[in-house]
């Protein structure tokens, strides 16, 4: 059965612009990762500083491989100190 990940991605204010491009980098080269059926990036109408991933993968094993790899180090590493938080939920379809 698919994983579902719900990633929340929390800003510091005056570094939102900053971790929106970083985000956006993701996307395109997540896309192609073996595993990745949905990558979607949402921002907050509410509140830009808020992202929200919509992430889909055909297992835990192939999503897990994802958030080792080479694009998701070098965002850490870019935006270290730049978050306020995060939380990621994993999921599966009821």
């Amino acid at each position: 059965m698919p994983l579902t990940i719900i990633a929340n991605i929390y800003a510091h204010a005056d570094r939102t612009d900053f971790v929106k491009s970083e985000l956006i980098k993701l996307i395109d080269v997540t896309r192609t990762e073996e595993g990745c059926i949905t990558y979607e990036l949402h921002q907050d109408n509410a509140d830009p500083a808020h992202f929200m991933f919509y992430e889909v993968w055909e297992s835990r094993e192939l999503w897990q491989m994802h958030t080792r790899a080479a694009p998701l180090a070098a965002y850490r590493s870019a935006t270290q100190g730049a978050l306020d938080r995060s939380v990621v939920n994993e999921m599966t379809a009821v």
